[in-house]
């Protein structure tokens, strides 16, 4: 749970601001978004694994 501190004569429009960083800042909303729907554990490792494979194939273009 975030807790923002409101200052005193602080304007509501400000710590909402800082509530909203907040909120984006500690992903959160990622979580939030990943725990809608059950993926299973080797849906989630093939994901890993192509991820994986993309960037080493960007990685070898670079050098080339």
């Amino acid at each position: 749970m975030l807790i923002i501190p409101v200052k005193d004569g602080e304007n509501i429009d400000r710590a909402l601001k800082r509530y909203k960083r907040k909120f984006v800042r500690t992903t959160i909303k990622n979580q939030l978004q990943e725990r809608k729907y059950y993926t299973k554990p080797s849906v989630v490792r093939r994901a890993q694994v192509q991820k994986a494979q993309y960037i080493q194939s960007l990685r070898d273009a670079e050098e080339v």
